[in-house]
């Protein structure tokens, strides 16, 4: 798959429901993943731990971010999220971040979805997910 670059929301345990709506709005194809899905035991079983809206020409993806502090809501509500198969390309982008003095919020490591998954927020308080697809990972099932 080529690097693409699309908009993550994070949502106050509404995920499913505003997917829904944006899916009324847009059309598209809607999927959604919970934390049980992937059997994540410290979250909500029936929250949506990743949904994706691909609609034409563009993509939409959220989820329910109930380990957030409400403070954090102002700057991390929207994600800058990398979605690729390219592996030396897109951990170049998240080394070349962090060597330029981005916080480091999730290391850049395989994750239970299979994928190798990262997150950082640059010196502007902007949040940056990168995911790569792993051969037989999740992200290459076309979920």
């Amino acid at each position: 798959m080529p690097t693409s670059l699309v908009v993550y929301i994070s949502f106050d345990g509404h995920a499913r429901e505003a997917m829904t709506f944006y899916q009324s709005v847009f059309g598209g194809e809607l999927t959604i993943a919970t934390f049980a899905d992937f059997g994540i035991p410290d979250a909500p079983a029936d929250g949506v731990m990743h949904s994706e809206l691909r609609a034409e020409g563009f993509t939409v993806m959220g989820a329910d971010a109930f380990g957030e502090p409400a403070v954090g809501w102002g700057s991390t509500r929207v994600h800058a999220a990398f979605m690729s198969d390219e592996l030396d390309r897109v951990s170049g982008f998240y080394d070349r971040f962090v060597e330029r003095g981005s916080e480091v919020v999730q290391p850049l490591e395989k994750q239970v979805w299979g994928d190798l998954y990262g997150e950082l927020t640059d010196p502007w308080g902007v949040a940056w997910m990168f995911n790569i697809a792993a051969p037989g990972g999740w992200a290459q099932s076309g979920a």
